[in-house]
């Protein structure tokens, strides 16, 4: 139990902390009357959708819930479980949205003063966040383990936070990506109008989706691919190592939250820096502290024979670090492969789109490559357990990696809310700047959380061979081929299913945007739009979208093992993992890039804003769009949640 303080100090202090920035952030000017009259209308639209999406949520969790404590084979404590994970896996998402849309209207007031002022203050409401979902992702782990001391009512408390967190990840991407997408069309392609800018109905709209879609749906996401890390290698090193097995994962996620916290102190400008590298030095420097202080946490926890485990831990935080830094080059606006994407713009949208597509895929080698390298180093020092650590270690530094993920769309509603309060030309400049950077930094958090998705994957699909007795599946068994295949279907399906919502939600904004620009008055100024019609057109149709895909996910394996067997099921599984693991990528990173490279031409390359070559680039952006915020990151989360319902169902497959 002892060795339980170091994670429960560590989960507290993270808590504590966050209470600490915002306690800080709350000092902060909010600016004028007008940015705050902005700021208050996108954090009651966001509480809106919250709300609505929170009451269809708690009719799903309550339903499951009762679903699970009357199967005899899992039973009210793993039902217990999965509410809690639900809960908090909720709640995390909602602390770091209410506190994004408070504080973006300080961070575009601080850029008034300097764009290290403003950095920081949009990056303490990410440190929120992310102090928010690892403090709250240790101690629940934890306390479910020590109440029902039963790693397999842990799988409940992962079931729990990866069904909503799909549902919070899809929703959020229909609405804010619907949102922008029709913002976008009409406003800048139509009516050559800056973004953000006041006139344009679905202004507000947009804004929100920034923080419900990319704040509450990102904390709900990351915080399940945080606990499922940790509770697959738990429940491995159990099995390897007994107690200290267990312990582990969770000694080694403290260490990494004190480092992250660490870690915060290094963000920041000096004179004439890069605002690129302001970021990346707290990530390095809570990585390069976790490297170290790891290897006396598993030397105290292990002893020497832990070496093997430690480099397992090394393998994948090194792998997080290098998709990162890949993820960087791909994404960001100076760099080759976005400024090809803007120069394709110059001969029109479709050499736009396939330049964008073409670095979307050639993206994804390094990071194959990386979570590969991973894989097999941790498997050959720690076996299966390895692969899992391997896994923790890759989301160590989770609560600064997030925060920089967070910190993105505070930085865009800054930058929105500067231009729609007219406030002064170098304001909004900065406030731009910050939003550039925080395109890059919400790449590189997706970044790595499709990569830890496929090692948490991995790790998972290890319990469920072990659970079930299967220790190969055959590729020449045409059932495992059947699921193989079927798993590889499904989340070609998802992904058209997300991408179609959005189409179909981004229609519907679209007419009504169109409509109202039909009144003279708006474009000229002497008349208000009505910005909350897109708002409820986008929140309805998000929540009636968001399902679908939700649901699939959860039936798909039950169906699949039921029907043709537990063989078939971990076919399914590997197919999900290695294509959705390779749509995620190419989806992020492209639509990373098609956003930077327009906002490259916005700074006034290729002709600049209003251009013909401007129009291009925004109509790739809005194909973007729905990859990288609504179709893209949701992969990681099914992928794991399959995982996790395959191991829930295992003792159905065994009566049937």
């Amino acid at each position: 139990m002892n060795l339980l303080l170091l994670p429960l100090a560590a989960g507290f202090i993270a808590l504590l902390f966050a209470w600490f920035l915002v306690s800080q952030i709350k000092k902060k000017d909010r600016g004028t009357p007008k940015m705050a009259e902005i700021s208050d209308l996108i954090h009651s639209g966001a509480l809106s959708f919250l709300n609505a999406q929170y009451r269809i949520l708690a009719v799903f969790i309550v339903i499951v819930a009762v679903v699970l404590a009357f199967i005899p084979s899992i039973g009210p404590n793993t039902a217990i479980s999965f509410v809690i994970g639900a809960v908090l896996s909720l709640l995390s998402g909602n602390i770091g949205m209410k506190v994004a849309t408070t504080t973006n209207s300080r961070a575009a007031q601080g850029c008034t003063k300097s764009l290290n002022t403003g950095l920081k203050i949009a990056f303490s409401s990410g440190a929120v966040m992310g102090m928010c979902v690892v403090g709250m992702g240790v101690l629940g782990v934890i306390f479910t383990y020590l109440v029902f001391n039963n790693t397999a009512v842990l799988f409940g408390f992962g079931f729990g936070a990866s069904s909503v967190a799909l549902f919070a990840r899809v929703g959020g991407g229909i609405y804010t990506k619907a949102a922008d997408v029709g913002a976008d069309l009409v406003g800048k392609v139509e009516h050559g109008i800056p973004e953000d800018d006041p006139r344009n109905p679905a202004v507000i709209a947009d804004n929100v989706g920034d923080n419900v879609g990319d704040v509450a749906g990102m904390g709900a996401d990351l915080f399940e691919s945080y606990v499922e890390s940790i509770i697959a290698a738990m429940v491995l090193g159990a099995i390897a190592s007994g107690l200290t097995g267990l312990w582990l994962p969770l000694i080694l996620s403290g260490v990494g939250i004190i480092c992250s916290i660490l870690g915060t102190f290094f963000v920041g400008l000096g004179e004439g820096s890069n605002p690129y590298n302001a970021i990346n030095r707290g990530i390095f420097a809570a990585s390069i502290l976790m490297a170290v202080i790891s290897y006396f946490a598993v030397d105290m926890v292990l002893g020497p024979g832990g070496l093997g485990v430690y480099i397992a831990m090394l393998s994948g935080l090194f792998a997080g670090i290098i998709i990162g830094l890949s993820t960087q080059y791909y994404t960001s606006p100076h760099r080759g492969p976005t400024k090809s994407i803007a120069e394709a713009a110059q001969t029109g949208a479709g050499t736009n789109v396939i330049t964008g597509l073409s670095v979307g895929m050639e993206s994804t080698a390094i990071p194959i490559l990386a979570v590969t390298g991973a894989m097999l180093a941790s498997y050959h020092f720690a076996g299966l357990y390895g692969i899992a650590i391997a896994a923790v270690g890759m989301l160590s530094t989770m609560g600064i990696t997030l925060a920089s993920e967070s910190y993105g769309s505070v930085a865009d509603n800054a930058a929105g809310i500067a231009e729609m309060a007219h406030v002064g030309g170098k304001t909004r400049e900065r406030a731009e700047m910050l939003d550039a950077v925080g395109n890059t930094t919400a790449a590189i958090g997706k970044g790595f959380a499709i990569g830890s998705a496929a090692l948490t994957a991995l790790a998972l699909f290890a319990v469920y061979g072990e659970t079930v007795g299967l220790e190969v599946i055959s590729i020449t068994n045409p059932l495992v081929i059947a699921g193989f295949f079927l798993g590889a279907l499904l989340t070609f399906v998802f992904a058209g299913i997300a991408m179609k919502a959005v189409g179909k939600t981004a229609h519907k904004i679209v007419n009504n945007v169109r409509k109202q620009f039909k009144n003279k008055k708006i474009m000229s100024g002497k008349a208000k739009p009505n910005y909350h019609e897109p708002i409820s057109i986008a929140t309805t149709a998000a929540l009636r979208e968001m399902l679908v895909p939700g649901v699939l996910a959860v039936v798909a394996p039950v169906a699949v093992g039921l029907v043709l067997g537990p063989a078939a099921l971990g076919g399914l599984l590997a197919g999900a993992t290695t294509t959705g693991f390779l749509i995620a990528l190419f989806m992020a990173n492209a639509g990373g890039a098609w956003d930077n490279a327009k906002k490259y031409i916005e700074e006034g390359n290729l002709g600049g804003k209003g251009s013909d070559t401007h129009k291009a680039a925004v109509v790739g952006d809005t194909v973007g769009d729905p990859f990288k915020d609504a179709a893209g990151p949701s992969m990681n989360i099914l992928i794991k949640l399959m995982s996790v319902v395959a191991i829930l169902s295992v003792p159905l497959l065994a009566v049937l």
